[in-house]
């Protein structure tokens, strides 16, 4: 390996968009937008084959800027998909006399869902084939399997656009034929009642994409005659429907950020009206499981970090709930799994997983212990209601996913399987740490750290800080055999646990939305100059990345702190945020009030504005930035990043690199073959390698 202080980039012109000047005027205030045009391809306006056109001119340029790292990029693509094992098959789950699993074949980006009745040792049966399914789209996802109470039909859903607007279709197990109702655009799972015959289904409102009703159809019928048994009228909140684990009960649940409300129906008469478990109460979040004679509630009803009450299976208001587990100030209860005589309980202290485990019948409570500084556990597969074995699953930046089975009665626990990183990986040769940084307003926030044994501690080192900090989503420590590309070329990687995220419980997340926003953005700032501080890297050597919500806070970063990073990596990112929040045809805008804000009001409008990085883009020195989008992209459409890209071009000063990479076949989560995702990360990787000067004797030999 040679390291290069100076780093070529090729001597190109970058594109530039052109300007069609639009007004905004809102709450007085006018704003002009140079590139609001770009919306075109989404609204299918005038501008659409003008916005292929530019985004086309952008591939270009970032493929000519990063040509000599086009062998580096293969070799990543080839050293990451090394590590995955092809040949591969999930734990088995037991449900209703069967055992169910998916397996993988060498070569093949997809998977095949299998069954064999009883025990292990029986004949295997192929329910799916979807590397079969897959043949001839360039997209393919099927997700939603639900087999039957009587074990004959699987109800399944296909998205092939990449837009998460699922078609649901039944397979007759025993004959191997497709009935021919064929239910479109729904959010993609189907729920059967008991008599076999009937499912429910979320459809989805096909402009915004949000989901509106919950649907009965019938098997055999017309899908044009499904029934609505229930409209959402408030479109700040999503609606799921399901199952209870015992079989008995079906529940749609709507949830907002604030605010949650449950139906119920007997599965055992699904033609019958569902009844409501609780109106709904404003800032009054509650779910519940069913057990044998009550159910559980799990809800925030004056407990910011959640308590259990209970109530009689025939009495479920408010009024008749009692105490059952209290609420505690430093431990967030997040789960509930339930089963005939036990419990799982999914809980956070100190910003870690932990689960507690109540028996029913003698209601004594017991930890397990899972002995690293940072690790992230959770309930795994657990579909038998009357079982005393949990599965759960157990990771850490260190440990492979594993799934281990723990018997609640005996206390024992046995590991199931450990994903394996083919080529050998010794878990000893790393280091993990968990540190705090204090904020700007004192607050101490946990990063999680992990380097390879040998890394320098005295700022020479790249290190690569990543975090999300929106929608109460936390983002625990997790392995990634992915990232062992960089901590083998020497990065250290930190995961930084920011406000707006829930890993410190209800309240760090309550700090860092709506009109806290900032503390998110500055949280992640201030854990940057900590682990400069700490002398684990310096800004020549730091680097950040984030996505969708994560790539606000990229954006973010970029305009409030662009001396402090060498480079960035923001991934679909959310960064026109007043913009979209104003148009409510855009998918999810109105779902997402509840965090951001609504800028017709004038409060938030102005906060919002105060932040947005499309908004707050200055003639000044930004990082090497690559963002990342995907055409097709229904959570944060293509146009944002596009726009963002094409104002900081004609704004900014200096020499920093700022490279687009548009995929013109995806969506929001990238490619769906199990392994043409790896080719972006290598695309990012060679992008970091290359700022750092980390590549190998094949490229720059200019």
């Amino acid at each position: 390996m040679q390291h290069h202080k100076k780093i070529y980039w090729p001597n190109v012109m970058a594109p530039k968009a052109a300007v069609y000047p639009h007004i905004r005027k809102v709450h007085n205030d006018t704003v002009q937008d140079d590139y609001y045009w770009m919306i075109d391809y989404f609204k299918k306006g005038e501008k659409a084959q003008e916005v292929i056109d530019y985004l086309e001119r952008e591939n270009s340029y970032t493929n000519l800027m990063l040509e000599d790292t086009t062998d580096l990029q293969e070799d990543l693509f080839h050293e990451l998909k090394s590590r995955i094992k092809e040949k591969d098959e999930s734990v088995p789950y037991y449900k209703n006399g069967y055992y169910y699993y998916s397996r993988t074949e060498e070569g093949k980006q997809y998977f095949k869902f299998c069954r064999k009745k009883g025990t292990l040792d029986a004949e295997e049966q192929v329910l799916l084939d979807v590397d079969q399914l897959a043949q001839g789209h360039a997209y393919y996802t099927a997700k939603g399997f639900s087999v039957s109470p009587d074990n004959r039909l699987l109800a399944f859903s296909v998205d092939t656009v990449s837009r998460r607007e699922y078609t649901i279709y039944v397979k007759d197990l025993e004959t191997g034929a497709i009935f021919p109702d064929q239910i479109r655009n729904t959010e993609g799972a189907a729920i059967w009642g008991n008599d076999n015959l009937t499912l429910f289904y979320t459809a989805k409102n096909p402009i915004t994409l949000l989901s509106e009703k919950i649907m009965r159809h019938t098997l055999g019928s017309d899908t044009a005659s499904d029934v609505a048994v229930y409209e959402e009228k408030d479109n700040t909140n999503y609606i799921t429907v399901g199952k209870s684990k015992n079989g008995k009960y079906i529940f749609i649940n709507s949830e907002g950020t604030l605010s949650s409300e449950i139906w119920l129906l007997n599965a055992d008469f699904p033609q019958s009206a569902f009844r409501v478990f609780q109106p709904r109460i404003h800032d009054v979040l509650y779910s519940v499981v069913v057990l044998e004679d009550r159910f559980l509630i799990l809800t925030n009803d004056g407990a910011i970090n959640f308590r259990i009450m209970q109530c009689p299976l025939d009495r479920t208001e408010r009024i008749y709930w009692q105490m059952f587990i209290d609420h505690r100030a430093d431990v967030l209860i997040s789960d509930i799994e339930e089963f005939k005589d036990f419990l799982a309980i999914a809980e956070r202290k100190n910003g870690l997983t932990q689960l507690a485990i109540y028996n029913l019948n003698t209601h004594q409570q017991h930890y397990l212990n899972f002995g690293e500084l940072a690790y992230t556990v959770y309930p795994a597969i657990n579909a038998e209601y009357n079982s005393q074995k949990l599965r759960y699953g157990y990771t850490s930046l260190v440990t492979p996913n594993s799934v281990y089975e723990y018997d609640m009665a005996e206390q024992r626990k046995v590991l199931l399987k450990q994903q394996e990183v083919l080529g050998g990986y010794d878990q000893t040769a790393y280091i993990t740490e968990r540190v705090f940084a204090t904020a700007r307003d004192g607050v101490q926030v946990p990063i999680s750290i992990v380097y390879k044994q040998g890394t320098k501690r005295d700022g020479t080192a790249p290190l690569l800080q990543y975090a999300y900090g929106s929608y109460g989503a936390s983002m625990d420590p997790t392995f990634s055999s992915n990232r062992l590309s960089l901590l083998d070329r020497g990065f250290i990687y930190a995961l930084s646990h920011i406000r707006g995220g829930e890993e410190m419980g209800r309240q760090w997340y309550e700090a860092g939305k709506m009109m806290h926003k900032m503390n998110t953005f500055h949280d992640f700032v201030d854990c940057g100059q900590y682990l400069i501080d700490q002398h684990y890297c310096a800004p020549e050597h730091l680097y950040a990345q984030g996505g969708s919500a994560g790539g606000l806070l990229m954006g973010v970063v970029a305009n409030i702190a662009p001396e402090q990073y060498h480079g960035i990596i923001a991934q679909v990112p959310f960064v026109d945020v007043v913009n979209t929040m104003l148009d409510d045809t855009i998918p999810l805008t109105t779902n997402e009030y509840d965090e951001w804000g609504n800028p017709n009001e004038e409060e938030p409008y102005f906060y919002m504005k105060s932040y947005s990085p499309y908004e707050n883009i200055e003639p000044k020195e930004y990082p090497n930035l690559l963002v990342t989008t995907g055409l097709h992209d229904s959570q944060v459409q293509y146009f944002e990043p596009a726009k963002w890209v094409a104002k900081l071009r004609a704004t900014k000063i200096g020499d920093a690199v700022l490279l687009l990479k548009a995929d013109m076949d995806y969506g929001h989560g990238g490619a769906s073959g199990r392994f043409d995702y790896l080719k972006e990360i290598a695309l990012e990787y060679a992008f970091l390698l290359k700022l750092e000067g980390i590549i190998p004797n094949y490229a720059n030999e200019q």
